[in-house]
């Protein structure tokens, strides 16, 4: 047996055992490199589980997984055991469609967003675009909200929107996201650049005191979502609260999205974290509850065990 074959085994296991693979830099809610972002934002806006792997954490992997299937750069979607590609082919795909059809996935709404440029700010994209000939402006705004004005070469599956004489390419998540957006020009002590408001961005995710968290329990008015591992929720309870965890996930994500909702952790950074995600999934009342259990120990309950 050659020293690359436990490393192909390796790899054909992970594909045998799951539909969607993504080889990336990093993990889906933390990815190092830009490329494994747009490539994990493009499936998270379609699915709420896949499989990935980080082979910046597995050196044997990182390599193996680019012999395997004969593609030189990371990261590489597999699905059904079939290499899809990379960054570029995978976003190209999601603005056509080809994407959804293959995972099984709803066709994508392509209605057009109504979007505003301002004129300052159209006048100091044409002289951006003046050296970009054969290229597209797209905007890309991801799950949390965050816009990024990209050019890139047009595939013909885009959404294009044309305001001010400015033409803008989507994808069609991008293009939900984007819909009454403003583009103006803005000067800062930072210094001057577009700016865009987006309306049908969720509201942000709120601090919450755990004094401010006991009135609205008291009044029946949130849900608390308790997202640290087994072992320190039997070590503090919090009564009353869901669990997050993977088999919940799927449940608590089909919540009505006005719900409103108080993430727990120990401190509470990792509750934040649980938060965003779920401001992706279009949630609109999010509470953050700062310091966590520990808070809620001190100040409120201390029959609950610090640690």
């Amino acid at each position: 047996m050659s020293s690359q074959e436990p490393v192909r085994q390796r790899i054909e296991s992970m594909l045998a055992s799951n539909r969607i693979v993504l080889f990336m830099k990093g993990t889906r809610d933390a990815p190092s490199c830009g490329f494994s972002a747009a490539t994990s934002g493009v499936l998270n806006d379609l699915l709420d589980d896949y499989f990935t792997v980080d082979v910046l954490a597995d050196e044997a992997i990182r390599q193996g997984i680019k012999e395997y299937g004969n593609w030189p750069t990371i990261p590489q979607l597999y699905v059904d055991g079939e290499l899809v590609g990379g960054a570029d082919i995978v976003q190209g795909m999601a603005a056509s469609g080809e994407l959804h059809k293959l995972l099984g996935v709803p066709e994508p709404d392509r209605t057009p967003p109504e979007i505003s440029i301002s004129d300052e700010a159209a006048t100091q994209i044409r002289a951006a675009l003046a050296d970009a000939e054969g290229m597209g402006l797209f905007l890309a705004i991801d799950g949390r909200y965050h816009p990024q004005f990209q050019l890139r070469e047009i595939q013909g599956g885009e959404i294009r929107v044309s305001a001010n004489g400015i033409d803008v390419h989507f994808d069609p998540a991008s293009a939900q996201r984007a819909r009454g957006a403003r583009i103006g020009w803005t000067e800062t002590a930072q210094g001057e650049g577009l700016s865009i408001d987006l309306p049908a961005a969720p509201p942000k995710v709120h601090a919450l005191d755990v004094h401010a968290l006991k009135k609205l329990l008291d009044e029946g008015r949130v849900t608390v979502i308790d997202v640290r591992p087994a072992d320190e929720r039997a070590r503090a309870p919090f009564a009353g609260a869901e669990v997050l965890d993977a088999e919940s996930h799927a449940r608590l994500v089909k919540l009505p999205v006005d719900t409103p909702l108080a993430f727990l952790c120990h401190h509470g950074n990792s509750s934040r974290r649980a938060a965003e995600h779920f401001r992706e999934h279009g949630f609109r009342s999010l509470h953050n509850i700062e310091g966590g259990i520990d808070a809620w120990s001190r100040e409120i309950d201390p029959t609950v065990p610090a640690y």
